[in-house]
């Protein structure tokens, strides 16, 4: 799979650019393009939008933030909104830098080196289908209320299992058809959260804002104390405002994706963050009976706030808008952490790399949604013996905000060191460091809180594994990163080194800049692009 500009100018004619500037640009990293190149930037918001998803926000992390920090819960998402528009600083910058899948990945290794680079994408990637199977089991007992049957915890799981299935074939389609997916869970999300959120905060409040200032008894969860009870709503409303790296992992499939992909992330945090504020607080000042919530008695107190104000012809019709939103972000999801295996594979450095390299004829990463949907699938296993949702939440939120971490850490250190100085469109300059380091210590914070061990979190009776899920998890995935790190040593296979990268950097930015219908001799010569290993930059024809 060659482009033009690779094969050379026709015998005895002037070279002209002809190749598109964003694979070009691609080239100059390293990589040929073999992702369909067809997402606006209103597309690539869609995808950010999707996994970000209000509408799973919201129904994953009410009923538990009420549980633990009764109403004043509301407080925490600010807050966390706050802390994650410092990790988009970041992200923005690298990406406006470095456009490429696999983002974590593909950073850390030209801001700290192979090792760093390779760990953080491995723990990034588990991060991320992690958090499939956390959206897929909180899909299933919506699949059970369209059709008015009692869920079962094994059922749970084999529904959610089901979710994840489909999510692989819908992406194997390839983009147009995961687009047009996302664009129909995005109308749901309009549906269930924006104009339902509005309508419960303008029409059919039952309380007053000062509700926001009660616990109602909650904090006797957390031993009596408020501030433990406030730190586990933290914790829980983490989850809440993930999942906007799914712009970085569509970058090679994104048009003019060094400006683009930034704006589609700080576009996907903010209006989520927005609707999600909004509407927790419209729950909340239209539940019947928030005390109900809090003691355990109402398990989706955001279907209870609808019906009551609606009545009781609302409740499929809500069902099928929310069950749409949440199908639309796990397939959009698995559709992210496909393309982050794929950014892997292609270089060697993954198990199984040979295999989960595989482009299918529709260019979607068919062998990296194999892998994902098989990895994410496993970690039902949590869901068996117990209802598992807060665990879950706390599983998948601490799996995501570690790249987090690692990511500022990486960039700050390299910062500090004068080994990287933003050179893209976006240059904060010392406001960046500042930046970055605030971003660093909110996402150490969060790493430990949302890994704090809570048996708040879990249903009476449930085995301990789901009460230490958080840690486990975390552990698990660093403990193997690391040991596979000391015995496959596949950083030795990353043969770039940190000053071919700033070159071809260098250059591709000077070549974005560039006119694209510009003759290649008004261009300076570009630098040497580096050699990604372990194979050739063009890939093989694929099936």
């Amino acid at each position: 799979m060659h482009s033009k500009a690779m094969d050379g100018p026709p015998a005895g004619g002037t070279a002209e650019v002809t190749e598109d500037p964003d694979a070009s640009r691609l080239r100059d990293l390293g990589y040929s393009q073999e992702l369909r190149r067809s997402l606006g930037v209103l597309g690539n918001i869609s995808m950010g939008f999707a996994v970000v998803s209000p509408v799973v926000a919201l129904y994953a992390v009410s009923m538990v933030g009420t549980t633990v920090a009764g109403p004043m819960w509301v407080w925490a998402l600010p807050l966390v909104l706050v802390g994650q528009c410092l990790v988009v600083g970041v992200y923005a910058e690298l990406a406006a830098q470095w456009p490429l899948a696999g983002g974590p990945y593909q950073w850390g290794r030209r801001l700290l080196g192979p090792a760093f680079g390779w760990l953080g994408g491995w723990v990034w990637q588990f991060a991320v289908m992690f958090g499939n199977t956390t959206v897929a089991y909180l899909a299933a007992p919506w699949v059970y209320a369209l059709f008015g049957a009692t869920p079962t915890p094994g059922g749970l799981v084999a529904v959610a299992a089901g979710i994840l299935l489909a999510g692989l074939l819908v992406n194997a389609y390839g983009i147009t058809i995961l687009r047009r997916f996302v664009s129909l869970g995005i109308a749901a999300e309009a549906i269930a959260s924006v104009l339902v959120g509005l309508a419960l905060l303008l029409f059919f409040r039952e309380h007053g804002f000062a509700l926001f200032t009660r616990t109602l008894g909650a904090e006797s969860l957390s031993g009596g104390s408020t501030l433990l009870g406030f730190l586990a709503a933290v914790a829980v409303a983490g989850w809440a405002f993930i999942g906007f790296d799914a712009c970085v992992s569509t970058a090679e499939e994104t048009k003019d994706a060094g400006r683009q992909v930034p704006r589609a992330m700080w576009w996907a945090l903010l209006s989520v963050g927005t609707v999600v504020i909004l509407n927790a607080m419209a729950v909340a000042l239209a539940h019947p009976r928030p005390e109900d919530v809090v003691a355990g008695k109402d398990l989706d107190p955001v279907t209870t706030a609808v019906v009551h104000a609606f009545g009781g012809w609302s409740d499929k019709p809500f069902v099928v808008v929310v069950l749409v939103g949440f199908l639309a972000c796990a397939v959009a999801s698995q559709g992210g952490s496909a393309r982050g295996l794929f950014s892997l594979a292609r270089d060697g450095v993954f198990p199984f790399s040979r295999q989960i390299r595989k482009v299918n004829g529709r260019q979607a990463p068919l062998g990296g949604l194999v892998a994902s949907t098989l990895v994410s699938a496993s970690a039902l296993a949590l869901g068996l013996n117990a209802t598992a949702i807060g665990a879950l939440i706390a599983f998948g939120t601490a799996a995501t905000y570690l790249p987090f971490f690692l990511v500022s850490l990486a960039a700050l250190i390299a910062r500090l060191r004068g080994t990287w100085v933003p050179s893209s469109h976006i240059r904060l300059g010392r406001t960046g460091t500042v930046l970055n380091a605030l971003a660093v210590l909110w996402t150490a914070f969060e790493v430990v809180n949302v890994c704090w061990p809570r048996a708040v979190l879990a249903p009476p009776g449930a085995p301990w594994y789901q009460v230490w899920a958080a840690l486990l998890g975390t552990a698990a995935v660093l403990g193997s990163g690391v040991l596979y790190l000391l015995v496959e040593r596949p950083q030795d296979r990353l043969r770039e080194p940190a000053e071919a990268s700033a070159a071809t950097t260098s250059a591709a930015d000077q070549a974005t800049a560039a006119p694209a219908s510009a003759p290649a001799t008004a261009s300076p010569a570009p630098a040497p692009a580096p050699a990604p290993a372990p194979g050739p930059v063009a890939a093989p024809d694929l099936p």
